[in-house]
């Protein structure tokens, strides 16, 4: 399907019918349909084979110039004289949906369409980890082009993962994952999913009608849920910080969670993933894809938040917390930096170590020396502020993804357990000097030296303010 959006103003009422009067601003196209599932895929690294059937207009050469212009994005798309290609043509004013236009025919496959459809899909199989059935039931897809997809894919070992808007779910028997929205699983068992101990009860029913592997139920403002075969129910909570638009939200959806799932996550985790994704998306206008540094972001976000509401730290955490962060990390292909310091009272230098340290990596720890070894090194009066006091500062720093403390003198111990991707100090230092970098260094990781902002540290920021100090 090509999607196009129209953002227009609505500064009146028309003189001719109580509607608003349009005027247009601008036009955006973008894959929709099964093209908005597999620009979904690449834009989360995965390469997309997209098969679909469109006619022979201006329509379908627009959606083919923005399969080429996606990377990695490959486009075998059928042509066919006896249809047009589906167009959604949405109107939007105040980045509110006015009106939705669709061009459509909706028949039956003719049997040209149909083989050319199973030949296209017949070549990209071998290749592929998986394939996902996007059906808007627009007669592209019907019980033959479905049986061939299943009973290859089987043949093959591939898992089908699908996302239908068709009635007769038993045509998916043997897939992997269907993923219905409670609408849909309403309308297809004839049970009520109004509440959660009802949605699972017809998840079971539905795992039984169509004998797939798993139901993945979206649940809109309530997160979504997953029912597996084996009896395990999984379920998340909505995540959208704000909702603008869920055009696609679904595609987003079924695409993130059959890369993860494919990629070696449990289908609980799959699910946690594309549920971060469909909160991400939904925050955006019209047919949307999302890009894996925002996924990152959210899932960190949602991690944090978990472990605030278990009565954990948010990011102040203990070393093994720290280790099973970092390992998490470095499987999403992250690097991570180290650095350390009393930062007793924060300055100007220290926001610019700070900013330069993340700079260096992708997600930064910080190690404050406690109160005993900020005395031991700094001497009695040290230190102004506590170690409680000073994690609470760099909790809330941008820059500063995790905040350890240590006892010791060096943070050597903490480093030899991390062994970070880089080590960030002060340019005060010397890479000869720098605790812990012939570890780094062992490991393959690098040693990067900041500049000072020159007359910036705590001890002159004591010196100045006792120089200050009036008696009366």
């Amino acid at each position: 399907m090509l999607d196009r959006f129209h953002y227009c103003d609505a500064g009146r009422i028309s003189p001719e019918a109580p509607v608003p009067v349009l005027r247009l601003q601008k036009t955006m196209m973008t894959l929709g349909g099964a093209g908005n599932v597999a620009r979904n895929v690449a834009s989360l690294g995965g390469q997309a084979v997209l098969i679909g059937l469109v006619g022979e207009d201006d329509a379908a050469r627009q959606i083919r110039d923005l399969a080429g212009q996606t990377p990695l994005l490959a486009a075998n798309l059928v042509s066919s004289p006896c249809r047009p290609t589906i167009c959604k043509s949405r109107y939007l004013a105040t980045n509110q949906q006015v009106v939705r236009v669709d061009e459509e025919e909706v028949r039956p496959l003719v049997e040209d369409e149909r083989a050319a459809i199973c030949a296209a899909i017949g070549s990209a199989l071998p290749d592929c980890d998986a394939v996902i059935l996007s059906d808007y039931s627009k007669g592209a897809i019907d019980d033959g082009v479905t049986d061939f997809i299943l009973r290859e894919a089987q043949v093959r070992s591939v898992p089908v993962f699908a996302d239908s808007k068709h009635r007769d779910f038993s045509r998916y028997r043997g897939a992997a994952c269907i993923k219905p929205n409670a609408r849909e699983l309403a309308q297809v068992t004839g049970m009520d999913t109004d509440s959660e101990a009802a949605a699972v009860a017809a998840a079971r029913r539905l795992l039984e009608i169509s004998g797939a592997e798993a139901i993945l139920v979206t649940l809109a403002e309530r997160g979504m849920m997953l029912v597996e075969r084996n009896g395990t129910v999984s379920s998340a909570p909505a995540r959208a910080r704000q909702v603008f638009d869920v055009s696609g939200a679904g595609d987003t959806v079924i695409s993130a969670f059959a890369l993860a799932s494919v990629s070696g996550h449990l289908p609980a985790q799959a699910m946690r993933i594309a549920n971060a994704a469909a909160g991400v998306v939904v925050g955006k206008l019209g047919t949307a894809a999302i890009e894996m540094p925002e996924l990152l972001q959210a899932l960190e976000r949602e991690e944090r938040e978990a472990r605030y509401r278990a009565g954990g730290p948010g990011k102040i955490a203990a070393l093994a917390e720290a280790i099973r962060l970092r390992e998490l990390w470095r499987q999403r292909g992250l690097s991570v930096g180290f650095t350390n310091g009393c930062f007793d009272i924060f300055h100007s230098g220290h926001v610019a170590l700070l900013v330069s340290a993340r700079a260096a990596c992708d997600r930064l720890i910080v190690a404050l020396n406690s109160d005993a070894s900020v005395r031991r090194l700094k001497g009695a009066s040290r230190p102004v502020n506590s170690l409680n006091d000073r994690q609470i500062v760099m909790e809330a720093l941008e820059p500063v993804d995790l905040v350890l403390s240590f006892e010791e003198d060096t943070p050597l111990d903490l480093i030899d357990a991390l062994r970070p991707d880089v080590l960030i100090k002060g340019g005060d230092y010397t890479v000869e000097t720098v605790v812990g970098a012939n570890l780094v260094h062992e490991a393959g990781g690098t040693v990067v030296l900041v500049d000072l902002v020159e007359g910036q540290s705590t001890t002159k920021v004591l010196e100045r303010a006792s120089r200050n100090l009036v008696a009366v």
